[in-house]
């Protein structure tokens, strides 16, 4: 699959506000498994750090730095 370079910055972003909003669901009293959502936590910071490796290959193109998406 081929991303464009300029999406790149978003998808880091997305990730990271996914896992985020997970970690806010599971600390929250609504959660009925809290097992599924620690799965899916998990493998979501799976993803990002491997979107995190292929993104400092593209860092200097996308124009912005990783440090800045996290």
């Amino acid at each position: 699959m081929k991303i464009p370079n300029v999406w790149a910055p978003l998808i880091v972003s997305s990730v990271r506000d996914a896992i985020l909003y997970q970690q806010s669901l599971l600390r929250s009293d609504t959660v009925k498994n809290p097992e599924d959502y620690e799965e899916h936590i998990v493998e979501l910071s799976e993803l990002l750090e491997y979107i995190k490796s292929e993104y400092k290959t593209i860092e200097e193109d996308a124009g912005i730095p990783l440090s800045k998406l996290l």
